[in-house]
């Protein structure tokens, strides 16, 4: 029984994988950001994409 109960406490008190949890939490905040940024300069990107795209159709064809 009291090896049993060293092996619980040394298991509860293992605090080697909290490092990769938060790192990986991290990245995964880090990634949300990047999506909302990249999707907020996305439509405007694509916005002034189309008006190029216009005016050269429009100058071709004049």
């Amino acid at each position: 029984m009291k090896t049993m109960s060293n092996e619980a406490r040394r298991f509860f008190s293992n605090e080697s994988g909290g490092t990769a949890v938060e790192y990986g939490l991290i990245m995964g905040l880090m990634t949300l950001a990047l999506i909302g940024a990249l999707s907020a300069t996305g439509d405007g990107t694509s916005d002034k994409w189309n008006d190029v795209a216009t005016d050269v159709t429009t100058a071709v064809n004049n």
